[in-house]
């Protein structure tokens, strides 16, 4: 029995020095790879889109990743370390589902057209910036995500169907600006 033991003590033994020797690093979840980072300021989210009033929702949301999943504090922009900026520079709603209706009216057929779903688009960019020296760490100027919503005949209900696509959004795009900025891939 005490044979066995030893036996296993050596494998876990030789299995960490393996580990160690090729450069394997255990680390706390929630902590930067690649790249020192003890601070980050998330200001609000600007937006140069037609479609204006959400940006402190996806603010919020994206402020919400980093706290949620990262270990790292978030600061005002006068004293953090680095600082994400994020720029919403698109957003769309395209239909994807349509549904018509013919009617006579006065002796005459019209053909009434209405959209059933509908896809949003968000075009955005975002960079990690080194407050101090203004070096951006990484950049991505082309970040698309899309959602699909319903719509129906009842305008409060198609409001908050977009709105719920734009929180959808915020929700993954938080998601990998976090992962690039953590994760350094």
């Amino acid at each position: 029995m005490n044979l066995s033991r030893a036996v296993c003590t050596f494998l876990a033994l030789i299995s960490v020095l393996c580990l160690a020797a090729c450069g394997y690093r255990f680390r706390a979840e929630g902590e930067p790879v690649g790249i020192e980072l003890k601070s980050i300021a998330i200001p609000m989210i600007e937006s140069t889109a037609s479609e204006k009033g959400f940006e402190a929702d996806f603010t919020t949301v994206l402020r919400n990743e980093f706290i949620s999943r990262g270990r790292l504090p978030i600061k005002g922009m006068d004293n953090a370390q680095m600082i994400l900026k994020v720029q919403i520079y698109e957003v769309m709603a395209q239909p994807l589902a349509y549904d018509s209706t013919k009617r006579e009216i006065s002796g005459h057929e019209i053909m009434h057209e209405t959209t059933g779903k509908r896809r949003m688009t968000l075009r955005l960019n975002a960079s990690l910036v080194n407050r101090l020296t203004g070096e951006t760490v990484w950049s991505d100027l082309s970040i698309t995500e899309e959602a699909g919503f319903d719509i129906t005949s009842d305008p409060l209900m198609n409001r908050k169907s977009e709105r719920d696509a734009l929180l959808k959004i915020a929700r993954l795009v938080s998601g990998r600006i976090f992962n690039r900025t953590m994760e350094r891939f």
